[in-house]
């Protein structure tokens, strides 16, 4: 007579059902945006250079191994900051251009615009980045298509303002977008380092733009000439 197999079966662990699913999905999404508000205050205290795994970890309450979990290194992280507020900011600036509100208008909003990205540490976080890019090549590949994105929105910006304006220019938009958008970035650089207005003249360059704008604004619009009659 044969024995009975007494040897246990394996058994295969229940598959989680839809709600400890979501609760799964909940609770990696949680996570995942604490360690991104975390890395972002200390990259904006400390600075890229003393960005520490570590204390990432234990100020968004994790095991520091769930930041290579979900982020695979220190560098796709900072990106990650980067990219969470940016294509925001980039959408929020969007909208404003699209908005229908003189040249003006326009630069005064992203003037103010430009004071919320200053205390929310937006600024900083990009000069950190910026300045990492220096001296790390593949850092300096991912951030430079992100910080672009910022120059062709203000080359859009230009060239509406041109048709608008009805303006004939012995220089291109595209000098013109240089002249703008390397200024911001100028003044957001210098700006970080604590270069007051006194030294910096930041403001002063600002409301300049904005009475140039004005005065090009108030002229008549020059209209095409007639085509004379065959």
């Amino acid at each position: 007579m044969d024995k009975p197999n007494l040897t246990p079966r394996r058994l295969r662990p229940p598959a989680a059902t839809a709600p400890e699913a979501r609760s799964a999905r909940a609770d990696g999404a949680a996570t995942r945006s604490a360690i991104l508000a975390a890395a972002r205050r200390r990259l904006c205290e400390a600075g890229y250079a003393n960005l520490n795994v570590r204390d990432i970890a234990r100020d968004a309450g994790v095991n520091h191994a769930l930041i290579g979990y979900h982020f695979h290194g220190k560098q796709a992280l900072v990106l990650a900051v980067l990219d969470e507020v940016n294509r925001q900011l980039l959408e929020r600036q969007s909208r404003m251009y699209r908005a229908e509100a003189s040249t003006s208008e326009k630069w005064q909003q992203a003037c103010d615009f430009y004071d919320e990205d200053l205390r929310s540490g937006f600024v900083r976080l990009l000069m950190e980045l910026m300045g990492a890019s220096f001296h790390d090549a593949e850092l300096r590949r991912e951030f430079v298509p992100r910080m672009l994105a910022w120059h062709d929105l203000v080359g859009s910006a230009v060239r509406e303002f041109i048709d608008r304006s009805g303006l004939e220019l012995p220089v291109s938009a595209n000098a013109i977008t240089a002249w703008v958008g390397w200024f911001w970035t100028g003044m957001e650089a210098s700006m970080t380092l604590g270069i007051g207005e006194e030294q910096g003249h930041h403001r002063e360059a600002l409301e300049a733009v904005a009475r140039l704008l004005r005065m090009v604004e108030s002229r008549p619009r020059r209209r095409a000439p007639a085509k004379g009659r065959r």
